[in-house]
């Protein structure tokens, strides 16, 4: 599948992004760039290959297993007291004291 200019100003539009006339044209080239690698990833004979849940254990324990080798990785869930209303809203650009004030969608 080809990405046109006008695919790239439609996923432009769902990103809420302005682009100049170079920048679709920059886009559009990158997105075909990614299906392109995408296509040549398909290409690849995967059927002996397991499914792995990390892509990766370079810094997992080499001594333990599945999960347990990432467990370094985890921390202890702990309450804690949140950030105060006043504090959250202190830099909002627009606020009715009790909620961010926010622009209606298009």
């Amino acid at each position: 599948m080809k990405v046109t200019e006008k695919d790239a100003i439609y996923v432009a539009d769902l990103a809420n992004l302005e682009l100049t006339p170079q920048e679709r044209v920059s886009l559009a080239k990158d997105l075909n760039s990614v299906l392109e690698f995408v296509d040549r990833m398909n290409e690849l004979d995967t059927a002996d290959v397991p499914p792995m849940a990390q892509i990766s254990d370079r810094y997992g324990a080499p001594e333990k297993t599945g999960s347990d080798k990432f467990a370094y990785a985890m921390r202890q869930d702990l309450h804690r007291t949140c950030l105060p209303r006043e504090a959250a809203l202190q830099n909002a650009p627009d606020s009715d004291g009790t909620f961010f004030k926010v622009p209606k969608g298009h």
